[in-house]
């Protein structure tokens, strides 16, 4: 979802991105469709989400917005919610988590997918938001749940360098292990990227160092490949790597 001109907008939509909360309030008090949908298949309640507007998602909510409506991507409230770009402080992750439990109360769905299969657990964890990620895990959300590559959350993590978001998920006890559709695991992808403090701390956790994806790559194969695996090819040598697997 883009910024973009809200003198385009319904009078809502126009009220939401000023952060209006009087303005969204009158309109709705006013039968302003709460649920109308914009060129994207968003609603009113998407725009709130991925500005982070508790009070306006409060109202938004209270008047019938549906928690659970999905954009042309398949892309609910609550993946905005869970994946909002717009934390600037830590003081914003607790608004942040304050809108995931939102959503939550009003029952959203925990598990929806996105058009790419992903669940908010994904975006989260993906993006580091660790705190939200522990919000959606208290409410039952499934860390070992897969998008439409075979990536789970430790997947998504790892691959952005996400460090609080793996050693929480390893501490909660996930497969470590655990192939995409390619048969990598969260450390073939570590090392692909050159994340090497995630790849030690996978490692550490006993990652398998010497198994082969569906190419027969191994961790030590994707590092020597990966212009940024230096650290990852030392790190894996280091901790017994067989160098004669082809």
């Amino acid at each position: 979802m883009d910024l973009r001109n809200i003198t385009d907008e319904a009078p809502l939509l126009q009220a939401i991105f000023s952060r209006n909360t009087e303005e969204v309030a009158f309109l709705l008090s006013h039968n302003e469709q709460v649920n109308a949908l914009d060129e994207n298949q968003s609603t009113p309640l998407h725009a709130a989400a991925y500005l982070g507007d508790v009070p306006i998602m409060e109202l938004l909510c209270s008047s019938g917005a549906d928690v659970d409506a999905k954009d042309r991507s398949l892309v609910t409230p609550l993946h905005r919610a869970a994946a909002s770009r717009n934390e600037r402080a830590v003081e914003l992750l607790l608004t942040h988590g304050a809108m995931v439990n939102l959503l939550l109360r009003h029952s959203a769905n925990i598990k929806a997918k996105d058009k790419k299969e992903r669940q908010p657990t994904h975006w989260a964890a993906h993006l580091g938001h660790v705190e939200v990620l522990k919000l959606l895990v208290s409410h039952g959300a499934d860390v070992m749940s897969t998008d439409r590559q075979g990536y789970t959350p430790l997947h998504a993590a790892a691959s952005n360098g996400q460090m609080d978001v793996v050693k929480y998920l390893l501490k909660l006890g996930v497969q470590t292990d655990a192939l995409n559709c390619s048969g990598s695991s969260a450390l073939h992808v570590a090392c692909q990227m050159g994340q090497d403090a995630v790849a030690n701390e996978l490692v550490n956790c006993g990652a398998n160092i010497n198994h082969g994806n569906s190419s027969g790559d191994t961790p030590l194969h994707l590092s020597a490949a990966s212009s940024n695996g230096t650290l990852c090819l030392e790190l894996l040598i280091n901790n017994g790597a067989d160098l004669n697997l082809q």
